[in-house]
Parts: structure tokens; C-alpha cells; sequence
């Protein structure tokens, strides 16, 4: 009987986030209250939201793991362990321009809150963390391409910030302009980061 209700409970659970994702996707953060998530859901009352999150912070952090479990999922299962750092690079970039593509309610969520959601919430901290997560990989990929003369001779750190901001704004486009052509897209990144990161060439000696 126990296992039966902590499953129904975490269903419910996943009902309630699975709405506000949408409702969020569709109308914006605005439209992020009990009142509509509950009417979404198709729930009775809006105490079924109170009792399982105790509230609207909680339940953003609760939409937020779900945005970051998908990007991670999706990820993940693009970016093996790739030995070039050139090729790791590129990956990275085209696979998260595909990730905005193909889950586009998921990065308009995470737009929304990092826009709108307020500054103390533990939720803020969260994205902040996953944020250096993120920068914190392309870093590690750039410094492991310098280590061998793959890469040429910049700070990592900046370049790495550039090359999220830059996956970052994907979503910003795409609510601009949705039928951007995010293939095209991609392609320009690689080629412009490639451009950036390669090793000064060599100057040629002219014979005396």
C-alpha cells in the first residue's frame, strides 16, 4: 500500500510540473499560478498543488530539475567522450543548437525563469550552478586542446563564457524568429569558434 501511494504521489507529481512547463512554454511565466496550473492539470483545487510543493519556488526548482534532467539526457547521449577537443567543440555547439530545436518548450521554460523568476530564490542558485557546469566543460575541453597544440593561445575561461552566451542566446532567436534555420545556425558557430581557437600560424622566414 505504501508503494502504491509514494508511485500515485510522484505521478502527481509529474502531472503538476509537466503542466507548468507547458503553461509556461505557451503563455510565459505570468502565467505561472496555482490557479492555472491547477486548471491545466485538470486538478480539482489548487491544494493538490500546495500539498505536494510547498510553494511557488518550490515548484519552479521542481520544473527546473525536470528542464535539466532533459538538456542532460539529450546531451549526454551526443557528447561521448570525443578524444579531438576540435571535434568535442564543434559537437558541443551543434548538439545544443539541436537542443533548442528539438525541445524548444524546455529552453523557453528556462528562458522564462531565468528572466523572471525572483533573485533569492534557491532556484536562481541552482541555474546559476548548472550555468557553471556548463562553462565549466567547454573550459576543460578548450585547456585539454592547448595542452596539445590543438588549440592556440587564449584565455579559456573567456572563450568558454563566449561559447555558452552564444548557445544561450539560441532561445532568445528563436522567440524572435522561430523558423531561424538552426542547422545554417550551427554551422556558422563551429566555423566562427574554430576560427578563434586555432594556433597563430607561423610566421615564414624570408631567405637572406
Amino acid at each position: 500500500m505504501q508503494v502504491s501511494r509514494s508511485v500515485t504521489n510522484q505521478a502527481r507529481r509529474d502531472q503538476i510540473v509537466a503542466a507548468a512547463i507547458d503553461l509556461v512554454a505557451e503563455q510565459g511565466y505570468a502565467a505561472c499560478t496555482f490557479a492555472r496550473i491547477a486548471k491545466a492539470a485538470g486538478l480539482s483545487s489548487t491544494r493538490m498543488i500546495s500539498y505536494h510543493f510547498a510553494d511557488k519556488d518550490d515548484l519552479v526548482e521542481a520544473v527546473l530539475g525536470r528542464v535539466y534532467a532533459v538538456i542532460g539526457d539529450f546531451l549526454g547521449k551526443r557528447l561521448t567522450d570525443l578524444a579531438d577537443p576540435r571535434e568535442a567543440l564543434a559537437s558541443y555547439i551543434r548538439s545544443t543548437v539541436a537542443l533548442n530545436d528539438t525541445h524548444r518548450a524546455e529552453m523557453r521554460v528556462l528562458t522564462e525563469l531565468v528572466l523572471h523568476h525572483g533573485h533569492e530564490s534557491d532556484a536562481e542558485v541552482y541555474d546559476a550552478r548548472q550555468e557553471d557546469t556548463a562553462v565549466g566543460r567547454v573550459e576543460q575541453v578548450l585547456r585539454d586542446g592547448q595542452a596539445t597544440g590543438i588549440f592556440g593561445d587564449f584565455d579559456p575561461t573567456v572563450t568558454a563564457t563566449a561559447v555558452q552566451r552564444s548557445l544561450e542566446s539560441i532561445a532568445f532567436q528563436l522567440r524572435m524568429r522561430p523558423d531561424t534555420d538552426l542547422d545554417h545556425y550551427a554551422e556558422e558557430l563551429v566555423g566562427l569558434f574554430d576560427r578563434a581557437t586555432r594556433p597563430a600560424p607561423t610566421p615564414h622566414r624570408r631567405n637572406a
